[in-house]
């Protein structure tokens, strides 16, 4: 479009004052940009000021004034505006520095109104650059949702994307579906007093689903590969226990991949079909909801309890369906093991958690509501009951029969327990009818892929390394996300979980799905760039195939073909841009943000040429933690380094090396990349973008060696976005380092 801009400058909220605002209207004008300056930009004087020269034809608003992450509404002048915003109250006036021996008022004074000009100048040179997004659309969009898994969390998703008006279809690989809850001789108390059993509710909810007409059941039958993306997968399906293909774990080709999509690959000899519009049988999916739960834990390696040789040892799963047939007669007195003791004496099964205790609990009740003079006995190392589950656990402990005490089991020999290491300070062994060990919850996909996809990066999602078989997600921000968009998970895969909670995470589960196919429809992102209309455009002419943008890129939203040149899937893309930090061509980007955008930026910074006491770090903060933190920080007054000059980064994946070089080949005397952290305790919001940074920075240190500069010059770290009180030491402790190197020698040049 034919840009008519109009740039604005807000005096309010202190910027007058600790500012030159003539410098900052003068800054603009150095990029051909008039500059309109106004004490309260985001008062209705404000914005009438700024409606006014858009109905005289200004479609490009350029706003300097606070950070963009606040008045979003403000200054919001629709979808057909570019708006770009301008940080001067955060990014100079509130995170100045005081006065001091080092700098006085005036001095000050000085170093903010550069420090706020270089802001206005990167601003008007980021609105010269963007462009309106254009979304992309897909034709023949499907809205009918897949739920792989009929258990209480796959049924919950179906009734509930139902009840909004969505088409669901359950695949369930036994012959009917319930799942576990179908064995079940009782369940948890879901209400006050949390003191009684309660009958199990998993018919109703069987019953509810087979008689919505939203909701199609197909039972027998397992996925053996989904292709596509959100709001255009194409399900293969076969027969349980079947074996297609697909089956070997080889990587998906492309031919292969254009099959699927188009529908024609199919193999009656398997009993494999592929359901797409094509077909009048069946349909594609706009989404995939992951409901397949778990399988117990494997207990027989721990010889000393007996599971396997012992007749008297079974699990608590096996104690269950004993309990749902009625075969508790005859038991008098039952051991329930929560630990495997011996030499780990403080640990737990794998896969214990906070659920199998409170099964201990509710089969320990069994054995007394079955025999009023029966004895139960549970010997723990840790006992988990959350929430309301713990008036639960208080009303056994009451119970005169049911002995509860933290125990070391050492042997199970025939019916006898031995335990020691007791509460009671003494060694106990008890004699019982039988012994039953709390065995944990493993996921499905701990052993097998379960989602089958048909992408470049494999079948599965299991590639984090932090969760243990636990389809991954964003532990920390986006719980059912997994790193395959469109596909949500809940229940006993993504987290071991009692019945309310799997009711809870798969209805979450469910508005994640659509949620995806709405935003697809809208040709927009999902988390965490919802709404963003933006997506990677390649400019395939000058593609070298080195395949990196589709083995960096963290969500598998780009293929390839046989040559390696990449096949995007736009609506499988989270906008991270990691892709475009990875290409060595420059050839990816997007509309509003991409390597010339920020190469300009870059070079609309002022770089002092002789000025010892006015060096330039550059720093690139990524917008979910790093960049929120440094606004946090000013708006606690923290003073903020005023040699630095911050631009918000999509991700830390997004950078491309090419805007450090050049940086420091400009003159610039430092390049720091300030992200989020990433690790067994924490996250990138990207999941593998600030990781993938710190990989890339490792390695431009020869880059710099070549040009005659110091490695140190380049640096990264990892803040999170409570860090505030911290972020400016470790931005001081930086800017110090680069102090001590001195000026960039390419100053001038």
């Amino acid at each position: 479009m034919s840009k008519v801009f109009g740039t604005y400058i807000c005096s309010g909220c202190g910027i007058g004052d600790a500012v030159d605002m003539d410098a900052l209207v003068a800054s603009a004008s150095s990029l051909g940009v008039a500059a309109k300056t106004h004490e309260a930009l985001c008062s209705a004087s404000g914005r009438s000021t700024i409606q006014s020269d858009i109905d005289g034809g200004v479609n490009t608003v350029v706003v300097c004034a606070c950070s963009p992450r606040v008045m979003q509404e403000e200054f919001n002048f629709g979808d057909d505006k570019i708006t770009v915003r301008g940080n001067i109250r955060e990014g100079a006036v509130w995170g100045a520095e005081k006065p001091s021996e080092k700098r006085d008022a005036a001095a000050v004074k000085e170093f903010t109104t550069e420090q706020a000009a270089d802001n206005v100048r990167m601003a008007c040179a980021e609105a010269k650059k963007t462009e309106l997004p254009d979304p992309f659309k897909l034709e023949n969009i499907s809205k009918s949702i897949l739920v792989m898994g009929g258990g209480i969390a796959g049924l919950t998703a179906a009734i509930e994307a139902a009840k909004a008006g969505y088409k669901v279809t359950i695949i369930e690989k036994a012959d009917q579906v319930g799942g576990k809850a179908l064995g079940w001789a009782k369940q948890f108390p879901t209400k006050a007093p949390y003191a009684e059993l309660e009958a199990p509710t998993i018919g109703a909810m069987v019953a509810a689903v087979e008689g919505n007409a939203n909701i199609t059941i197909k039972t027998g039958a397992e996925v053996a590969r989904i292709g596509g993306a959100p709001g255009n997968f194409s399900v293969t399906l076969k027969p349980t226990g079947a074996k297609s293909e697909w089956d070997a774990p080889a990587k998906v080709g492309v031919d292969e991949q254009d099959r699927i999509d188009k529908g024609t690959m199919e193999n009656p000899n398997l009993g494999l079909k592929v359901y797409t519009e094509e077909n009048p049988d069946a349909e594609k999916f706009g989404a995939v909801i992951l409901a397949t739960g778990w399988v117990p834990a494997d207990v027989s390696e721990y010889a000393h309890l007996g599971h396997g040789t012992n007749d008297k040892v079974v699990t608590n799963a096996q104690f269950e369906k004993m309990a749902k047939e009625g075969k508790l007669a005859g038991m008098n007195s039952v051991a329930f093991i929560m630990s495997p003791g011996g030499e780990e004496h403080d640990m737990d099964f794998p896969y214990a958690n906070s659920v199998t205790s409170m099964v201990a609990l509710k089969q320990a009740k069994y054995v007394r509501e079955n025999n009023a003079d029966a004895k139960a006995y549970i010997l723990y190392q840790h006992m988990r009951t959350p929430g309301h589950m713990e008036l639960f656990y208080k009303g056994v402990q009451q119970d005169d029969g049911i002995f509860l005490t933290k125990a070391t089991v050492t042997g199970v020999e025939g019916g006898t327990v031995k335990a020691k290491d007791t509460l009671l300070g003494e060694d106990l062994e008890i004699d019982v009818d039988l012994v039953v060990l709390a065995a944990g919850m493993v996921p499905t996909t701990k052993h097998e892929s379960s989602i089958n996809l048909a992408y470049r990066q494999g079948p599965a999602f299991l590639d984090l390394g932090l969760f243990d078989g636990y389809a991954d997600s964003h532990f920390i921000c986006f719980p059912y996300e997994t790193r395959r968009t469109g596909v949500y998970t809940c229940g006993g895969v993504r987290k071991a979980m009692n019945m309310e909670e799997t009711i809870d995470d798969a209805t979450g589960a469910a508005l994640k799905a659509i949620q995806a196919m709405e935003s697809s429809d809208r040709g927009v992102a999902v988390h965490p760039r919802s709404g963003d209309a933006t997506y990677p455009e390649f400019f395939m002419q000058r593609c070298t195939q080195c395949k990196r943008c589709t083995e960096e890129c963290p969500f598998g939203a780009l293929d390839d073909d046989a040559k390696g040149t990449p096949l995007p899937n736009p609506t499988r893309c989270r906008r991270c841009g990691t892709c475009m930090g990875a290409c060595p061509e420059r050839i990816i980007g997007f509309k509003n943000y991409n390597i010339d955008l920020i190469g300009s930026m870059i070079k609309a910074i002022d770089v002092p040429e002789e000025d010892d006491d006015k060096l330039r770090i550059l720093v690139f903060a990524c917008e979910n933690d790093a960049y929120p933190t440094l606004d946090m920080a000013a708006m606690r007054k923290h003073s903020l380094n005023s040699l630095i000059r911050v631009i918000p980064v999509r991700c830390l994946g997004s950078v491309n090396m090419a805007w450090i070089r050049d940086a420091l080949s400009a003159g610039m005397d430092g390049a720091l990349l300030l992200g989020c952290k990433y690790g067994d305790d924490y996250q990138c919001h990207f999941v593998k973008g600030s990781e993938i940074a710190d990989k890339r920075m490792q390695n431009i240190g020869d880059t710099l060696s070549t040009l005659g500069l110091e490695p140190e010059r380049c640096g990264v770290r990892q803040v999170a976005i409570s860090d505030y009180n911290k972020v400016p030491e470790i931005i001081e402790e930086f800017v110090q380092e680069i102090l001590e190197l001195g000026p960039n020698p390419f100053k001038g040049f």
